[in-house]
């Protein structure tokens, strides 16, 4: 039988935990590079999904540890922008390793004289084999168009990334990265947990994704990276209109697009009182709302309580599940087949990917 998206959701919490295992070795590459040279302004270049996860870890870099990251769009970084002279790494990062805006980005970096690691699922791919370093995310290549278990990996990575330059900075203890690593592990071992109430919640509310015209999801801090991330699965596979916004910025324009045939997902972390608040605001003027939380104060009908503890960055991991599930269980409501390819020969004509 052929893989599909939801074999991969479903492989997710094993594909993790083999991550956080064995980090050690995976990561060792980057570990004796980072030896006696101190990381105070990193580069992360990435596209699509591969953005999208860098957003989920960016604040664990940068809040927690002080890590400044500078994410680029490889092809406008290409044409339109310059380096940092501060900065003392460089992660591309391209699960599938044919992203040729991510490898022209790595050749500017390259002539610049600065090595440039690679994060990606194929360490036999193009932008692997022109790196200074590869870094593999462990999980193999998905050989389905639409990842799912490759942005949870490239989310999970990125944060053990951050935390193996915290610690060979000092900037955090040895036990204490110990004890952020069992924390990850942990969260591995209760996504089938997350699974099985975003599939319950998905069945409930059947009616309601098939009456929207339009899907917007909603986050901030980290989960802005889940956002966009539901507005890239639910666009690929509903093939319908969706965005994912960051909190204040759907307050300063977006919001008044809102009609009666859209469907609004307010994602948080723990208890947000400004999220709750414009959505109860925007609950009259649209087909419905709904919370995805790691709160469970309010068992709302509309509300999918997921109810396990993480910090903020570490929460995109257990929030990103039900959007994942949405798509392709929607897709299916409404008749795509995700086994038919369309537009097969994009990237040939447009030389997207090598």
């Amino acid at each position: 039988m052929n893989a599909t998206m939801l074999t991969y959701i479903y492989g997710t919490p094993d594909a993790l935990a083999k991550i956080v295992r064995e980090y050690p070795e995976n990561l060792l590459p980057l570990k004796n590079a980072l030896a006696g040279k101190p990381v105070k302004r990193m580069m992360l270049l990435a596209t699509g999904s591969s953005y999208n996860a860098a957003l989920c870890a960016r604040s664990y870099f940068e809040e927690t540890f002080g890590i400044l990251v500078d994410l680029k769009e490889p092809d406008y970084f290409t044409y339109y922008e310059r380096i940092d002279p501060a900065t003392s790494l460089v992660l591309a990062i391209s699960q599938s390793g044919k992203s040729a805006s991510t490898l022209a980005a790595m050749q500017k970096v390259q002539a610049a004289g600065l090595p440039v690691f690679c994060l990606t699922a194929d360490p036999a791919s193009a932008a692997a084999q022109a790196a200074d370093g590869v870094l593999d995310l462990n999980t193999g290549i998905e050989q389905v168009g639409f990842v799912t278990r490759g942005f949870s990996a490239t989310v999970l990575n990125l944060l053990l990334i951050a935390l193996l330059i915290a610690e060979s900075q000092g900037t955090v203890s040895r036990a204490a990265a110990a004890a952020e690593r069992d924390a990850l592990h942990t969260l591995a071992a209760a996504l089938p947990t997350v699974i099985e109430k975003s599939e319950a919640f998905i069945r409930q509310h059947r009616a309601a994704w098939l009456a929207a015209s339009r899907y917007v999801a909603i986050g901030y801090g980290a989960l802005l990276g889940v956002a966009k991330e539901a507005e890239t699965k639910l666009t690929e596979t509903v093939r319908l209109p969706a965005s994912g916004v960051e909190l204040e910025a759907y307050m300063h324009g977006p919001y008044l697009e809102a009609n009666r045939s859209h469907l609004l997902f307010f994602i948080e972390h723990q208890k947000n009182t400004r999220l709750r608040a414009l959505r109860d605001y925007m609950r009259p003027y649209v087909s419905e709302v709904f919370t995805m939380t790691l709160e469970s104060d309010e068992p709302a009908e509309n509300t999918l309580s997921l109810g396990i503890p993480s910090n903020h960055p570490f929460s995109t991991l257990q929030l990103i599940v039900p959007f994942q599930l949405l798509s392709f269980h929607l897709a299916a409501l409404r008749g795509v087949d995700l086994n038919i390819r369309i537009f097969d020969d994009f990237d040939q004509v447009l030389k997207s990917k090598v």
